[in-house]
């Protein structure tokens, strides 16, 4: 299973929850949303543990399966798509969560998430 991580999937995973722990060592492929990392940063940017966080996150980018996932043009046709199926079905989505969900249904991939807004999507696999 090749999995793209949601931004608190990841805050659980450098806090040592065993169950991403443990989805992660299955998966094949582990992906950052380009607005992930951005979340994250800010984060970073708004605590107390800036240099610490940075370089745990650049230890994480650096393990062998794990990249950055970026938008394309085709990522925005997802976008859209998506945006005007949750405005008629009247279950909008942050935005950051619609590009994470165009990105991870873009390229075929489970979205490992707590957020419960994303059952608002079917056709988008949720683990963990």
């Amino acid at each position: 299973m090749r999995i793209a991580l949601d931004t608190n999937r990841y805050t659980d995973l450098c806090r040592g929850d065993r169950s991403i722990t443990d989805l992660l060592l299955k998966a094949q492929a582990v992906y950052l949303p380009f607005v992930v990392v951005g979340e994250l940063r800010a984060g970073f940017g708004a605590g107390t543990r800036t240099r610490t966080n940075e370089r745990t996150l650049q230890r994480f980018l650096a393990k062998p399966g794990v990249d950055i996932l970026f938008a394309s043009e085709s990522t925005t046709h997802h976008y859209a798509q998506l945006f005007m199926q949750l405005r008629s079905q009247g279950t909008p989505v942050p935005s950051n969560d619609l590009w994470i969900a165009a990105l991870a249904l873009e390229h075929d991939l489970a979205l490992a998430t707590r957020d419960e807004h994303f059952r608002h999507i079917p056709q988008l696999l949720r683990v963990g």
